[in-house]
């Protein structure tokens, strides 16, 4: 095994009754790596995360840590810790006594569980806090108090539940930059686990988006948002626009595609596709053009005469502004194509001259798409 892999799952399989969780899943993760499990509820990934800490055993397939075959051992002979959306502190006990009681279970001198305590609170910035009870914290300093009390066994790999989703969203963000830099600062394997995109986004080295039990794309957060490898991860990750339709021509760099009766194109990313062949686009809202029109289309003539940029007259769907919507600093112009499917253009601004019942092209520049759910070849 490769010594700067710590973590190894292979071939992960889980059942509950009849019900299959992790159909065969596969994970190699990098010494001092954040990476981020990253599906909907139910998708597998809190079972995952339980099965690396020793909380379910798999029903077959193995786990690695730090070279070490850990499947069958028990928790407390891996070298990991957990840290829990619900914090999981003992009421009864002070911060102090939080942090450093999986020392005194190991029999470590009070001498040396104090000041390792102290560096814990200090690197969480927490210090002076030692004497507070979880019910005098607020809920961000109760999380911190949490990862302090799993760091101090210095654990190979920190695997943390949806530490985040019980706070609110401006001190999520907060202590998103936080884990970030304490990660930075210890040097430690993180493995997060999320349904939040901007969380995964915001915070990973790499990203594994699950689906049914299996992974549908694991990748730099860069690789999963702009070069999604299927329809699921393109609207799960940054919610993009599917546009299908018939390959027309391709010339190596880009393919022409017929949808609805218009032309689009799609930057090829070498993909070898015939005339005649179905294909599934991937836009994201930012990347999608509107311009008004009124003329009637122009005959397409071929991908030599096709820049593929907003003022082509040949290259663009036509469809009918429906509704605008203003959310976070973006505006969401929503269309209706001639099939009655909706797409979606997004632009930071308040407004536009674009009001419900103009009619628009929609284009965008072929290396902004991205072909989607294509076979995999061997």
């Amino acid at each position: 095994m490769d010594d700067t892999v710590i973590l190894q799952l292979s071939q992960i399989h889980k059942s509950f009754g009849d019900v299959k969780v992790l159909d065969g899943i596969d994970l190699s993760v990098r010494k001092g790596e954040f990476i981020t499990l990253l599906g909907p509820s139910g998708c597998g990934k809190t079972t995952t995360l339980r099965i690396i800490a020793g909380l379910e055993r798999p029903d077959s397939g193995r786990v690695f840590i730090a070279g070490k075959d850990v499947t069958n051992e028990e928790p407390n002979r891996r070298n990991v810790n957990t840290v829990f959306q619900n914090y999981a502190l003992f009421p009864h006990m002070t911060v102090e006594a939080n942090i450093g009681y999986s020392l005194r279970l190991k029999r470590v001198d009070k001498e040396t569980i104090k000041k390792t305590v102290s560096q814990a609170l200090e690197l969480v910035q927490l210090s002076g806090y030692e004497k507070r009870m979880p019910d005098e914290l607020s809920g961000g300093q109760k999380q911190r108090v949490a990862i302090a009390r799993a760091i101090v066994n210095q654990p190979a790999v920190l695997l943390l539940d949806e530490p985040l989703g019980a706070l609110d969203l401006q001190l999520r963000r907060q202590m998103q930059v936080e884990l970030k830099r304490l990660r930075a600062r210890l040097g430690v394997t993180f493995v997060y686990i999320t349904h939040d995109q901007e969380e995964a986004l915001n915070m990973s080295d790499r990203i594994a988006v699950m689906r049914n039990g299996k992974f549908e794309q694991i990748g730099t957060p860069s690789d999963v948002y702009d070069r999604p490898k299927t329809s699921y991860v393109a609207r799960f990750v940054g919610s993009a626009n599917i546009v299908e339709g018939t390959v027309l021509e391709s010339d190596g760099q880009r393919i022409a595609f017929r949808s609805q009766g218009a032309v689009c194109l799609v930057a090829a990313r070498g993909a070898r596709l015939s005339p005649g062949e179905a294909v599934r686009v991937a836009v994201r809202s930012e990347m999608v053009d509107l311009t008004p029109y009124a003329s009637p289309e122009l005959p397409y003539s071929g991908l030599d005469a096709a820049g593929g940029n907003p003022g082509d007259s040949q290259v663009g769907l036509q469809a009918v502004v429906k509704e605008k919507n203003f959310a976070g600093g973006v505006l969401q112009i929503t269309v209706s194509l001639a099939d009655g499917s909706e797409l979606v253009a997004s632009r930071h601004g308040i407004d536009s001259p674009l009001v419900p019942g103009d009619k628009v092209r929609v284009t965008w520049q072929p290396e902004r798409a991205v072909l989607v759910d294509l076979e995999e070849t061997p």
